[in-house]
């Protein structure tokens, strides 16, 4: 079987950040070939950069046990899946000028660096059919977790209408067929997470409806006590922010809060970030300063890639996949 990109990497990534992506995706495949898992977090723009064509991928051939994202990536996985033929390119994003901007603004197209989301495709697609989601959970005095509402969209066929890319490149398809773990931390910090504020705001929506982060929190805790033994659960962050600070932290809780004190270390790290190692940023930080945390322990392989995670997540992955 030919493995073109495996194949290419291994000959030519030989120093420095691309070695250290070889290696990391060697732990990578050491940690599941030994029964390990994998968590995988997600931050910055990752679906909408469509991460979903290959993420999908290791959900579907089980090369992820578990996701914490933001509620941006959770949703613009959705809203790729249902506007993609509306988003619009702005190769020169670098030139616009702030007049330029408000015109993107009134046009209904929110910029992520080289891409505008449109607004109403977008957002006002999927935000009619999760309202009827949300409201059926509080008549019935039922509550569910930000992504379950999302999972029960797809996997019942609300948005089918609106499918404008092929499903199998929507990793959020792909989780919610697998009905994957996912955490999403600070999700009230997203588009669907204000619209839904903005229903408990007008009194048309109870905030119990959707569960909280403390909840993902204790969810997550149980899930890595049942999880943890063996070769233990790894840990893959592409970019910082909460999608990593939040999920990372179940251990030192366990360890230290509920006295749980056999509880494994996470077995396996690695992080994509190009954040700079200096003034105090957690997301910079070189691994090793999480031993002092208890998050992980001396011995664990660690890797860190000062780099576009655009770029060298699609390569990690590939290389996982044998491809």
């Amino acid at each position: 079987m030919k493995k073109p990109i495996s194949t290419f990497i291994e000959k030519y990534y030989l120093h420095f950040n691309a070695a250290t992506l070889v290696d990391a995706a060697h732990g990578y495949s050491k940690q599941l070939e030994d029964d390990g898992k994998m968590m995988i977090t997600l931050a910055g723009a990752m679906s909408t950069a469509e991460m979903g064509k290959i993420l999908a991928e290791m959900i579907r051939q089980d090369k992820v046990q578990i996701i914490s994202c933001t509620g941006a990536n959770l949703e613009e996985d959705v809203m790729n899946l249902v506007a993609h033929d509306h988003y619009k390119r702005i190769p020169n994003w670098r030139e616009l000028t702030a007049k330029e901007e408000r015109e993107l603004l009134d046009q209904g197209l929110n910029r992520v660096t080289d891409t505008c989301i449109p607004e109403e495709e977008a957002f006002r697609r999927i935000q009619h059919k999760i309202h009827r989601r949300w409201k059926e959970a509080e008549a019935s005095e039922k509550r569910y977790f930000p992504h379950e509402y999302l999972y029960q969209l797809l996997n019942e066929g609300d948005l089918e209408e609106y499918y404008q890319i092929d499903p199998k490149d929507s990793w959020m398809i792909a989780a919610a067929e697998k009905n994957l773990p996912i955490i999403v931390p600070g999700w009230e910090d997203s588009t669907l997470g204000n619209i839904f504020a903005s229903y408990c705001i007008k009194g048309d929506l109870k905030p119990s409806t959707a569960k909280s982060g403390i909840e993902y929190m204790t969810f997550l805790a149980d899930w890595y006590v049942k999880n943890c033994l063996g070769k233990g659960i790894g840990f893959f962050q592409i970019g910082g922010g909460i999608a990593g600070d939040f999920p990372i932290c179940v251990v030192p809780m366990l360890y230290q809060d509920m006295e749980m004190e056999d509880i494994p270390f996470w077995s396996y790290f690695c992080q994509i970030s190009d954040s700079t190692t200096s003034y105090g940023s957690y997301s910079g930080a070189v691994p090793n300063e999480k031993i002092t945390w208890g998050k992980l322990d001396a011995d664990t392989p660690k890797y860190m890639i000062e780099s576009d995670a655009t770029i060298v997540a699609p390569l990690i992955f590939a290389h996982v996949l044998g491809w």
